[in-house]
């Protein structure tokens, strides 16, 4: 994209009293809290117009548009770690995604810039800051990342979900709000009966709920088909694949004629998915572990081993250290993950003090909390 083509304005925008740029992606994990800011943004003052700035082919430039919001991308990409020629390209990418975000700043004049994390957060933040804009950093994780750190410097605000966080950024810049979720998660009741209808599920059995985040999870996936055959009949399962394992999946159960295991591509209605569990099975993103402790679902997280700086493990002790969540590594998940679950679901004894934990520290309707940080600074 040339600077000559970027299409920043918008016919009803000229009425705005207030712009806000957010900016962030790449994963459901950055893109729904990022949403549901926006949407307290919005709600707060319905004169404010919020613009999207994220990665070109990443999944925001879909998921934004569907939830009624203009985004721009950027080239940029991340660095390659396999393959170092490659990030001679990533370089130049960079280079255009800086000169570009200067260009959107300058061009749109927000109030204030948010920034949720990925690829384009830190030119956009770093354009913004440059021209004495109000800055706002949403941290999600437990463990600070590389970008942020970087960034804190520049940043009026520093809002986060974890307590500790002084020994990453300025203790005057932090505020404790916890991780924007879904909407309906925060105000649901979790109605059982529900949800066991909506899936098609015995209220008799168990449920254990199997999460491989909105991109799947190859090593959950795996280690759920390998105990297809062993799977109890007593119990029942919800098992979202994601797109690439969804096929294989399907026709595993469809085979072994398994009525009592249902398997989604991706789950729309998680509120219902959430309400009908009495186990989860996840990786550890941040904004998973955030739905399961406003949600209280005892779980098993198995954090990937393919972030930056193992976040995932570091939120996942987080939790652990607590006693407010079981860990499994991905490498030991294919002999212990299902067992375990197994054995965990037909026991209360471990179920209960696992979501007594995880209740007490959820941080509710923190999209709302955020979006009064980036008011304050308005």
């Amino acid at each position: 994209m040339s600077p000559d083509e970027l299409n920043i304005e918008s016919p009803d925008w000229s009425k705005a009293r207030h712009r806000i740029i957010v900016s962030g992606g790449g994963t459901g994990g950055h893109i729904f809290p990022a949403i549901a800011i926006a949407n307290a943004l919005t709600e707060k003052a319905p004169t404010l117009k919020v613009l999207f700035v994220g990665a070109e082919g990443r999944m925001e430039m879909e998921k934004v548009p569907a939830a009624g919001y203009k985004i721009i991308g950027l080239p940029v990409r991340g660095f390659s770690r396999r393959n170092p020629f490659r990030n001679i390209a990533v370089v130049y990418r960079l280079i255009r995604s800086l000169i570009l975000a200067r260009i959107i700043i300058k061009r749109f004049h927000p109030d204030a810039v948010v920034g949720v994390g990925g690829y384009a957060s830190g030119p956009v933040l770093r354009a913004a800051a440059r021209r004495g804009i109000p800055v706002v950093i949403q941290e999600q994780n437990s463990y600070a990342g590389l970008t942020n750190r970087l960034l804190a410097k520049k940043a009026n605000r520093i809002c986060v979900a974890y307590e500790g966080m002084e020994r990453f950024f300025p203790k005057e810049k932090i505020v404790l709000t916890g991780n924007p979720v879904r909407r309906e998660l925060n105000d649901c009741n979790l109605q059982r009966h529900q949800s066991l209808g909506f899936f098609d599920l015995d209220s008799t059995r168990q449920t254990i709920l199997v999460l491989g985040g909105s991109l799947g999870a190859r090593t959950i996936n795996q280690s759920v088909e390998a105990y297809l055959d062993r799977f109890p009949d007593n119990l029942q399962l919800i098992w979202q694949t994601g797109k690439g394992f969804y096929e294989k999946a399907r026709k595993q159960v469809q085979s072994r004629k398994m009525p009592h295991v249902k398997v989604y591509e991706f789950i729309q209605r998680m509120d219902l998915a959430y309400a009908a569990a009495d186990l989860v099975i996840s990786r550890a993103g941040a904004g998973t572990v955030s739905e399961l402790s406003i949600t209280g679902k005892p779980c098993i997280l198995v954090p990937s081993p393919n972030v930056s700086e193992d976040h995932q493990t570091k939120n996942a002790m987080a939790l652990v250290r607590k006693n407010a969540a079981v860990l499994i590594r991905d490498g030991e998940a294919m002999q212990k993950l299902m067992p375990e679950a197994v054995a965990m679901v037909q026991n209360r004894e471990i179920l209960e003090p696992l979501a007594d934990h995880i209740k007490m520290l959820a941080k509710f309707h923190a999209d709302e909390a955020i979006a009064d940080v980036v008011m304050q600074l308005v």
